[in-house]
Protein backbone atom coordinates (compact mmCIF):
# COMPACT_ATOMS: atom_id res chain seq x y z
CA UNK A 1 0.00 0.00 0.00
CA UNK A 2 1.20 3.45 -0.94
CA UNK A 3 0.96 6.45 1.32
CA UNK A 4 -1.41 8.12 -1.72
CA UNK A 5 -4.08 5.82 -0.41
CA UNK A 6 -3.48 6.63 3.09
CA UNK A 7 -7.37 7.13 4.96
CA UNK A 8 -5.88 10.36 5.93
CA UNK A 9 -6.43 13.66 5.01
CA UNK A 10 -5.11 14.72 1.54
CA UNK A 11 -2.97 17.71 2.99
CA UNK A 12 -1.53 15.39 5.54
CA UNK A 13 -0.90 12.78 2.61
CA UNK A 14 0.81 15.97 0.37
CA UNK A 15 2.73 16.76 3.60
CA UNK A 16 4.34 13.29 3.48
CA UNK A 17 4.98 13.03 -0.36
CA UNK A 18 6.78 16.09 -0.72
CA UNK A 19 9.19 14.95 2.25
CA UNK A 20 10.36 12.23 0.05
CA UNK A 21 7.84 9.81 2.59
CA UNK A 22 6.11 7.51 -0.74
CA UNK A 23 5.96 3.96 1.03
CA UNK A 24 4.81 2.61 3.97
CA UNK A 25 8.67 1.14 4.81
CA UNK A 26 9.86 4.65 4.58
CA UNK A 27 7.59 5.96 6.86
CA UNK A 28 7.53 2.54 9.36
CA UNK A 29 11.40 3.90 10.06
CA UNK A 30 10.70 7.25 10.55
CA UNK A 31 9.81 7.96 14.24
CA UNK A 32 6.87 10.73 15.81
CA UNK A 33 9.76 13.29 16.49
CA UNK A 34 11.45 12.99 12.98
CA UNK A 35 7.87 13.18 11.20
CA UNK A 36 6.58 16.05 13.41
CA UNK A 37 9.71 17.67 12.29
CA UNK A 38 9.89 16.70 8.54
CA UNK A 39 6.23 17.51 7.88
CA UNK A 40 6.31 20.86 10.46
CA UNK A 41 3.32 19.17 12.59
CA UNK A 42 2.75 18.48 15.88
CA UNK A 43 4.14 15.28 17.87
CA UNK A 44 0.41 14.14 18.27
CA UNK A 45 -0.51 14.22 14.86
CA UNK A 46 2.51 12.47 13.45
CA UNK A 47 2.21 9.71 15.91
CA UNK A 48 -1.81 9.49 14.74
CA UNK A 49 -0.41 8.79 11.45
CA UNK A 50 2.00 6.70 12.20
CA UNK A 51 -0.28 4.53 13.81
CA UNK A 52 -3.38 4.52 11.05
CA UNK A 53 0.00 3.84 8.57
CA UNK A 54 0.46 0.60 11.07
CA UNK A 55 -2.86 -0.74 11.14
CA UNK A 56 -3.20 0.48 7.22
CA UNK A 57 0.03 -2.20 7.06
CA UNK A 58 -0.55 -4.62 9.15
CA UNK A 59 2.29 -4.33 11.40
CA UNK A 60 2.64 -5.06 14.96
CA UNK A 61 3.46 -2.24 16.49
CA UNK A 62 5.44 -4.32 19.03
CA UNK A 63 7.27 -6.41 16.26
CA UNK A 64 10.43 -4.20 15.52
CA UNK A 65 10.94 -6.46 12.12
CA UNK A 66 8.79 -4.20 9.61
CA UNK A 67 10.24 -5.99 6.45
CA UNK A 68 8.48 -8.49 4.08
CA UNK A 69 10.63 -11.33 3.09
CA UNK A 70 9.52 -12.93 -0.19
CA UNK A 71 11.29 -16.14 -1.56
CA UNK A 72 14.46 -16.12 -3.32
CA UNK A 73 15.90 -17.12 -6.83
CA UNK A 74 18.70 -18.72 -7.61
CA UNK A 75 21.27 -16.99 -10.28
CA UNK A 76 20.55 -20.21 -12.50
CA UNK A 77 16.79 -19.19 -12.44
CA UNK A 78 17.59 -15.23 -12.80
CA UNK A 79 20.03 -16.24 -16.15
CA UNK A 80 16.98 -18.49 -17.96
CA UNK A 81 14.63 -15.81 -17.29
CA UNK A 82 13.33 -13.90 -20.22
CA UNK A 83 16.27 -12.73 -22.17
CA UNK A 84 16.07 -8.31 -21.95
CA UNK A 85 14.82 -6.71 -25.02
CA UNK A 86 15.98 -3.82 -25.99
CA UNK A 87 15.08 -0.13 -27.72
CA UNK A 88 17.18 0.96 -30.65
CA UNK A 89 18.20 4.52 -30.83
CA UNK A 90 18.11 4.56 -34.62
CA UNK A 91 21.94 5.24 -34.58
CA UNK A 92 23.79 1.77 -35.31
CA UNK A 93 26.76 2.99 -33.63
CA UNK A 94 25.06 3.58 -30.25
CA UNK A 95 23.03 0.71 -30.47
CA UNK A 96 26.55 -0.90 -31.08
CA UNK A 97 27.59 0.35 -27.46
CA UNK A 98 24.45 -0.52 -25.87
CA UNK A 99 24.51 -3.74 -26.94
CA UNK A 100 21.39 -3.39 -28.67
CA UNK A 101 19.77 -0.43 -27.40
CA UNK A 102 18.50 1.09 -24.19
CA UNK A 103 17.72 -2.24 -22.04
CA UNK A 104 14.72 -2.85 -20.99
CA UNK A 105 14.22 -4.21 -16.94
CA UNK A 106 16.58 -0.90 -16.26
CA UNK A 107 16.79 2.47 -15.36
CA UNK A 108 18.58 4.64 -17.89
CA UNK A 109 20.00 7.99 -17.22
CA UNK A 110 21.04 10.25 -20.18
CA UNK A 111 22.90 13.18 -19.40
CA UNK A 112 23.79 16.13 -21.16
CA UNK A 113 24.63 20.11 -22.12
CA UNK A 114 21.76 22.16 -23.28
CA UNK A 115 21.06 21.60 -27.19
CA UNK A 116 23.26 18.51 -27.38
CA UNK A 117 19.82 16.30 -28.05
CA UNK A 118 18.58 14.83 -25.07
CA UNK A 119 14.63 15.53 -25.72
CA UNK A 120 15.71 14.57 -29.54
CA UNK A 121 16.56 10.98 -28.35
CA UNK A 122 13.72 10.82 -25.92
CA UNK A 123 11.59 11.51 -28.61
CA UNK A 124 13.14 8.74 -30.74
CA UNK A 125 12.58 6.15 -28.31
CA UNK A 126 9.30 6.70 -27.51
CA UNK A 127 8.96 6.23 -30.81
CA UNK A 128 10.82 3.30 -31.85
CA UNK A 129 9.78 1.30 -28.93
CA UNK A 130 6.70 0.74 -31.03
CA UNK A 131 8.15 -0.76 -33.83
CA UNK A 132 6.50 -3.78 -34.65
CA UNK A 133 7.82 -7.34 -33.84
CA UNK A 134 7.67 -8.38 -37.24
CA UNK A 135 10.69 -5.49 -37.62
CA UNK A 136 12.42 -6.66 -34.79
CA UNK A 137 10.76 -3.88 -32.61
CA UNK A 138 8.68 -4.10 -29.35
CA UNK A 139 5.32 -3.34 -30.51
CA UNK A 140 4.95 -1.33 -27.44
CA UNK A 141 3.45 1.88 -26.28
CA UNK A 142 5.12 5.04 -24.52
CA UNK A 143 4.82 7.34 -20.94
CA UNK A 144 6.45 10.26 -21.72
CA UNK A 145 6.30 12.60 -18.69
CA UNK A 146 7.55 16.33 -19.77
CA UNK A 147 8.48 18.31 -16.46
CA UNK A 148 9.88 21.22 -18.59
CA UNK A 149 7.66 21.85 -21.36
CA UNK A 150 9.88 20.53 -24.07
CA UNK A 151 7.90 17.88 -25.75
CA UNK A 152 6.85 18.92 -29.07
CA UNK A 153 4.14 16.81 -31.04
CA UNK A 154 5.25 18.43 -34.29
CA UNK A 155 8.83 16.57 -33.36
CA UNK A 156 7.32 13.72 -32.86
CA UNK A 157 4.79 13.46 -36.11
CA UNK A 158 8.57 13.97 -38.21
CA UNK A 159 9.65 11.44 -36.40
CA UNK A 160 7.40 9.22 -36.93
CA UNK A 161 7.18 9.74 -40.25
CA UNK A 162 10.49 8.75 -40.92
CA UNK A 163 10.07 5.70 -38.81
CA UNK A 164 7.85 4.83 -41.38
CA UNK A 165 9.61 5.32 -44.34
CA UNK A 166 12.67 3.52 -42.15
CA UNK A 167 10.43 0.74 -41.98
CA UNK A 168 9.25 0.64 -45.67
CA UNK A 169 12.99 0.19 -46.77
CA UNK A 170 13.58 -2.34 -44.94
CA UNK A 171 15.03 -5.49 -47.12
CA UNK A 172 14.99 -8.16 -44.84
CA UNK A 173 10.87 -8.81 -44.88
CA UNK A 174 8.69 -9.38 -47.51
CA UNK A 175 6.42 -6.53 -49.43
CA UNK A 176 3.23 -8.56 -48.13
CA UNK A 177 4.75 -7.67 -44.56
CA UNK A 178 4.83 -4.69 -44.65
CA UNK A 179 1.98 -3.68 -46.70
CA UNK A 180 0.20 -5.56 -43.64
CA UNK A 181 2.00 -3.62 -41.14
CA UNK A 182 1.53 -0.51 -42.82
CA UNK A 183 -2.33 -1.02 -42.71
CA UNK A 184 -2.12 -1.58 -38.81
CA UNK A 185 0.09 1.83 -38.05
CA UNK A 186 0.11 4.90 -39.56
CA UNK A 187 2.60 7.92 -38.36
CA UNK A 188 -0.65 9.45 -36.22
CA UNK A 189 -0.93 5.95 -34.53
CA UNK A 190 2.50 6.52 -33.15
CA UNK A 191 1.11 9.54 -31.44
CA UNK A 192 -1.94 7.97 -30.03
CA UNK A 193 0.42 5.36 -28.49
CA UNK A 194 2.84 7.86 -26.38
CA UNK A 195 0.88 8.72 -23.18
CA UNK A 196 2.38 12.48 -22.49
CA UNK A 197 2.16 13.86 -18.50
CA UNK A 198 3.19 17.50 -18.22
CA UNK A 199 4.17 17.85 -14.56
CA UNK A 200 4.80 21.57 -12.93
CA UNK A 201 6.21 21.08 -9.84
CA UNK A 202 8.27 18.33 -7.72
CA UNK A 203 5.13 17.30 -5.73
CA UNK A 204 3.24 16.54 -8.65
CA UNK A 205 6.04 14.74 -10.19
CA UNK A 206 6.32 12.45 -7.20
CA UNK A 207 2.56 12.15 -7.04
CA UNK A 208 2.47 10.77 -10.72
CA UNK A 209 5.27 8.81 -10.52
CA UNK A 210 3.27 6.87 -7.16
CA UNK A 211 0.46 6.77 -9.81
CA UNK A 212 2.55 5.18 -12.57
CA UNK A 213 2.42 1.66 -11.10
CA UNK A 214 -1.34 2.03 -11.40
CA UNK A 215 -1.17 3.07 -14.91
CA UNK A 216 0.92 1.23 -16.44
CA UNK A 217 -0.70 -2.23 -14.66
CA UNK A 218 -4.50 -0.82 -16.82
CA UNK A 219 -1.84 -0.39 -20.28
CA UNK A 220 0.50 -3.38 -20.08
CA UNK A 221 1.58 -2.43 -23.51
CA UNK A 222 3.75 0.25 -22.46
CA UNK A 223 7.25 -0.53 -22.21
CA UNK A 224 9.35 2.49 -21.37
CA UNK A 225 8.99 5.51 -19.61
CA UNK A 226 10.58 8.60 -20.50
CA UNK A 227 11.36 11.28 -18.21
CA UNK A 228 12.02 14.50 -19.37
CA UNK A 229 13.75 16.01 -16.90
CA UNK A 230 14.12 14.02 -13.85
CA UNK A 231 15.87 16.98 -12.48
CA UNK A 232 14.27 20.32 -13.85
CA UNK A 233 12.00 20.89 -10.42
CA UNK A 234 14.48 19.26 -7.48
CA UNK A 235 17.09 21.92 -9.37
CA UNK A 236 14.27 24.74 -8.66
CA UNK A 237 12.20 24.50 -5.09
CA UNK A 238 14.16 22.70 -2.68
CA UNK A 239 17.09 24.30 -0.59
CA UNK A 240 17.01 21.46 1.78
CA UNK A 241 19.52 19.01 0.08
CA UNK A 242 19.45 16.45 2.75
CA UNK A 243 15.62 16.08 1.96
CA UNK A 244 15.98 16.22 -1.24
CA UNK A 245 18.37 13.81 -1.32
CA UNK A 246 16.20 11.52 0.37
CA UNK A 247 13.14 12.17 -2.07
CA UNK A 248 15.32 11.35 -5.10
CA UNK A 249 15.63 7.93 -3.36
CA UNK A 250 12.68 7.27 -2.38
CA UNK A 251 11.83 8.33 -6.44
CA UNK A 252 14.52 6.23 -7.86
CA UNK A 253 13.60 2.84 -6.11
CA UNK A 254 10.38 3.60 -7.77
CA UNK A 255 11.68 3.68 -10.89
CA UNK A 256 13.76 0.74 -10.27
CA UNK A 257 10.36 -1.33 -8.59
CA UNK A 258 8.95 -0.58 -12.11
CA UNK A 259 11.43 -1.50 -14.67
CA UNK A 260 11.81 -4.54 -12.87
CA UNK A 261 7.73 -5.15 -12.42
CA UNK A 262 7.01 -4.44 -15.77
CA UNK A 263 9.90 -5.53 -17.73
CA UNK A 264 10.20 -2.17 -19.02
CA UNK A 265 12.82 0.78 -19.75
CA UNK A 266 12.53 3.79 -17.65
CA UNK A 267 15.18 7.05 -19.39
CA UNK A 268 15.64 9.79 -17.59
CA UNK A 269 16.90 12.77 -19.09
CA UNK A 270 19.10 14.83 -16.54
CA UNK A 271 20.68 18.16 -16.92
CA UNK A 272 24.45 19.54 -16.11
CA UNK A 273 25.59 21.55 -13.67
CA UNK A 274 29.20 23.00 -12.51
CA UNK A 275 31.44 21.66 -9.96
CA UNK A 276 34.18 22.75 -8.34
CA UNK A 277 37.12 20.21 -8.25
CA UNK A 278 40.95 20.62 -8.25
CA UNK A 279 41.17 23.92 -8.59
CA UNK A 280 38.37 24.51 -11.04
CA UNK A 281 35.16 24.54 -12.42
CA UNK A 282 34.25 21.46 -14.57
CA UNK A 283 30.40 20.56 -16.17
CA UNK A 284 29.06 17.29 -14.24
CA UNK A 285 25.30 15.87 -14.04
CA UNK A 286 22.72 17.52 -11.65
CA UNK A 287 21.29 15.93 -8.54
CA UNK A 288 24.93 14.99 -6.79
CA UNK A 289 27.34 11.99 -6.41
CA UNK A 290 24.35 10.17 -4.29
CA UNK A 291 21.98 10.57 -7.27
CA UNK A 292 25.03 8.81 -9.43
CA UNK A 293 24.06 5.70 -7.90
CA UNK A 294 20.47 5.88 -8.21
CA UNK A 295 20.53 4.19 -12.29
CA UNK A 296 22.15 1.37 -13.71
CA UNK A 297 23.28 2.44 -16.33
CA UNK A 298 24.50 6.54 -17.01
CA UNK A 299 25.29 7.51 -20.18
CA UNK A 300 26.91 11.22 -20.65
CA UNK A 301 25.57 13.31 -24.52
CA UNK A 302 28.66 15.82 -24.95
CA UNK A 303 30.39 17.38 -28.15
CA UNK A 304 33.78 16.97 -29.72
CA UNK A 305 34.68 18.58 -32.01
CA UNK A 306 32.10 19.23 -34.32
CA UNK A 307 30.49 15.89 -33.32
CA UNK A 308 27.91 14.72 -31.19
CA UNK A 309 28.91 11.35 -28.68
CA UNK A 310 27.90 9.28 -26.24
CA UNK A 311 29.95 7.83 -23.55
CA UNK A 312 28.86 5.41 -20.96
CA UNK A 313 30.08 6.33 -17.62
CA UNK A 314 28.53 4.09 -15.79
CA UNK A 315 26.73 0.38 -16.77
CA UNK A 316 27.17 -3.34 -14.83
CA UNK A 317 27.07 -4.80 -18.15
CA UNK A 318 28.65 -2.18 -20.56
CA UNK A 319 31.84 -1.65 -20.69
CA UNK A 320 33.18 2.11 -21.14
CA UNK A 321 32.77 3.22 -24.80
CA UNK A 322 31.85 6.01 -26.82
CA UNK A 323 30.12 6.44 -30.06
CA UNK A 324 28.85 9.40 -32.26
CA UNK A 325 25.81 10.34 -33.52
CA UNK A 326 23.53 13.19 -35.13
CA UNK A 327 20.67 14.60 -34.31
CA UNK A 328 18.85 15.15 -38.14
CA UNK A 329 15.04 16.17 -39.23
CA UNK A 330 14.31 12.57 -39.26
CA UNK A 331 15.87 11.98 -35.24
CA UNK A 332 18.57 10.13 -33.90
CA UNK A 333 20.96 9.27 -36.80
CA UNK A 334 24.53 8.03 -37.56
CA UNK A 335 27.15 10.87 -37.28
CA UNK A 336 27.26 12.74 -40.86
CA UNK A 337 29.96 15.27 -38.90
CA UNK A 338 27.17 18.36 -40.04
CA UNK A 339 26.81 19.95 -36.46
CA UNK A 340 29.07 22.38 -36.24
CA UNK A 341 29.91 23.54 -32.54
CA UNK A 342 32.78 23.97 -30.72
CA UNK A 343 33.67 21.57 -27.78
CA UNK A 344 31.87 22.46 -24.59
CA UNK A 345 32.23 19.04 -22.43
Amino acid sequence: MEIGRLPISASQRGKLMAAGYTTLISLSAASASQLARDLSITEGEALEILKVASHSSGLDESDGNHAIVYGAQTAWDLLHEEYFTHITTSCAELDNILGGGVNCKEVTEIGGIPGIGKTQLGIQLAVNVQIPHDYGGLGGKSIYVDTEGSFMVERALQIAEACMEDMSKNKGLQRKDFQACQVEMQPKDFLENIFCFRVCSYTEQIALINYLDKFISEHKDVKVVIVDSVTFHFRQDFDDLALRTRVLSGMALKFMKLAKKYSLAVVLLNQVTTKYSEGSFQLTLALGDSWSHACTNRIILYWNGNERCAYIDKSPSLGSASAAYSVTSKGIRSSASNSKRIRMM
